[in-house]
């Protein structure tokens, strides 16, 4: 599962929309869900691999994505105490 995720916008006839939209209320599904499952299918037909969002490509196992994991936390004695004020005027480089 990706741990990132994008928006897409798409345009559709109002009518087709309200008739997915109850499809997937049947199924117990939302529409989101059925749309990236589409996307997921497509891009697999068409033999496109991709790595989902958060995971590395040294964490996939013969084309398939490893389970994903939490980044591990930093310690507090390793946590960055600069103020975000102070960081983004580093960062720009004043």
């Amino acid at each position: 599962m990706e741990l990132k995720t994008a928006r897409l916008t798409i345009l559709i006839d109002p009518n087709k929309k309200a008739a997915f939209e109850a499809l997937c209320a049947q199924q117990d599904r939302t529409a989101s869900q059925v749309i990236r499952q589409l996307i997921r299918d497509y891009l697999t037909q068409h033999g496109v691999d991709y790595v989902p969002s958060g995971l590395n490509l040294d964490e996939t196992v013969e084309g398939k994505p490893a389970t994903a994991k939490k980044p591990a936390r930093k310690k507090s004695s390793q946590r960055d105490t600069t103020s975000p004020a102070r960081r983004r005027t580093v960062r720009r480089g004043a």
